[in-house]
């Protein structure tokens, strides 16, 4: 069973989210919380796979509970609802840790496929909240890669580095696989590894990690 906690400040929102969650066979509620403080708590002590994050919320917003979240030592990870593409908590939410961003009005089917594609250990972008946070990146002038950096680059083999570009340009398996002519089973072995040996959450992180080391730059084709 996926357990799944709810983090939203609208009651209704939570409610309609528990419901729709009430018809899966392979997910539960394990609670709910109508602020981050209360989200960051609940994930602390009732361990979730997934916590679904409000990032506007009193007493604690949904970055800084999802920077709490991810801190901690559980296997929760954050998928963040939003109501606007332009939301200005996205890019502080991935640099928080969060592993996924869907918004509100995304149908429900596309919700919870959502919710199982995060809990496999995938990243998981709306098309347009993937262009707001290219965009945050394009602003953004990262400093060389420290010796650390180059020594966890080092461990990748050059077609791992090449997967690692395309990933982070926010392409799926299976578009990296026809880009670079390889299985799509192949690709997700790639990524795998990639984060492995660069000690990396999810796919959403080897996004962050190629931006702020200088990688990729979304103006610029690698």
């Amino acid at each position: 069973m996926i357990s799944v906690l709810l983090a939203d400040d609208e009651e209704l929102m939570r409610g309609g989210l528990r419901m729709m969650l009430g018809t899966q066979p392979d997910m539960t509620v394990a609670g709910e919380a109508w602020d981050g403080a209360e989200a960051a708590r609940l994930a602390r002590h009732l361990r979730p796979d997934i916590v679904l994050m409000d990032v506007r919320m009193p007493v604690k917003d949904g970055v800084a509970a999802t920077a709490e979240i991810t801190a901690q030592d559980g296997p929760a990870r954050v998928l963040v609802l939003t109501t606007f593409e332009l939301d200005e908590y996205v890019f502080a939410a991935v640099r928080a840790g969060a592993s996924g961003f869907l918004l509100k009005r995304t149908p429900p089917k596309t919700l919870i496929e959502g919710i199982r594609t995060v809990t496999a250990g995938e990243g998981l972008l709306a098309p347009s909240v993937t262009r707001r946070l290219l965009t945050e990146f394009a602003r953004v002038s990262p400093p060389p890669p420290g010796q650390d950096v180059r020594r966890s680059l080092g461990r990748l083999t050059d077609r791992e580095h090449e997967v690692l570009l395309h990933l982070a340009r926010g392409l799926s398996n299976a578009e990296i696989a026809r880009r670079i002519h390889i299985a799509e089973a192949t690709a997700k072995t790639h990524v795998k590894r990639i984060l492995a040996k660069l000690g990396l959450r999810d796919r959403i992180q080897a996004v962050v990690f190629a931006y702020d080391h200088g990688l990729v730059h979304p103006t610029r084709r690698e």
